[in-house]
């Protein structure tokens, strides 16, 4: 990343409370086990977003979380309220918030892939300079980033967000505002035990990919991870 970006990496966030993050874990995991992954998982995510350089590093979050992920973020990242309730006013606010003094290269990414290459964040950046819009899709028909230089009303509106079809719905939006849309390499985010699986199995090779999240599954992997799963959603 050039001395001076333009580059604005914000991480889509929510304070680590009971009921609020990762639900679909807390089915499989205690919820003391769930609140402190998301916070590794975070945390790592943050670490993530540093290594970039030059890249300014902010947090979008609901107007409630504000003051939790402030103590969390420290001085390693702003923290932002967006403006309205749900993923789709979030990733809206985003855009309209950061793209307003001027053009700038913005990113919003998820705050659950920390395991994600550096490289793939850098090359995102620069595909920007050349298209509209950039989405990080995900095997399960989401995505775990999305980029644009400038606001587009109306592109996260529409379509249900973190639904199986939510990438598709982003694509045809995109299509009829007009923009150019380029793909980066498809990720997986952790959801579901099977992803904690795969996730694991990463960490075990590489545990410096994402060293807080790798110590929550030293302490909880035998909860965390079940025999027999295949890790294959990603």
């Amino acid at each position: 990343m050039a001395a001076n970006s333009d580059c604005t990496l914000v991480i889509m966030a929510k304070a680590p409370k009971p009921g609020m993050v990762k639900t679909r874990l807390a089915q499989s995991l205690p919820q003391p086990a769930v609140i402190e992954l998301y916070r590794c998982l975070l945390e790592d995510t943050m670490a993530l977003a540093q290594s970039l350089g030059d890249a300014d590093v902010a947090i979008m979050c609901p107007e409630s979380d504000v003051e939790d992920l402030l103590r969390i973020a420290g001085k390693r990242a702003r923290v932002v309220a967006q403006i309205g309730d749900g993923l789709a006013a979030g990733l809206t606010s985003v855009f309209r918030h950061f793209a307003a003094a001027g053009p700038r290269r913005i990113i919003a990414f998820n705050s659950d892939s920390p395991h994600l290459p550096a490289s793939v964040l850098k090359n995102a950046f620069e595909a920007l300079a050349a298209c509209d819009v950039i989405v990080g899709p995900t095997n399960d028909g989401g995505y775990y980033l999305v980029g644009a230089k400038a606001s587009h009303p109306g592109l996260f509106t529409g379509h249900e967000m973190g639904t199986t079809n939510a990438l598709e719905a982003l694509l045809a939006q995109a299509r009829a505002l007009g923009l150019s849309v380029r793909l980066t390499d498809p990720f997986y985010d952790i959801d579901v035990v099977a992803d904690l699986s795969r996730l694991a199995a990463e960490l075990l090779r590489v545990p410096a990919r994402a060293p807080k999240t790798a110590e929550w599954l030293l302490k909880w992997g035998r909860a965390a991870v079940q025999p027999g799963q295949s890790g294959g959603h990603p």
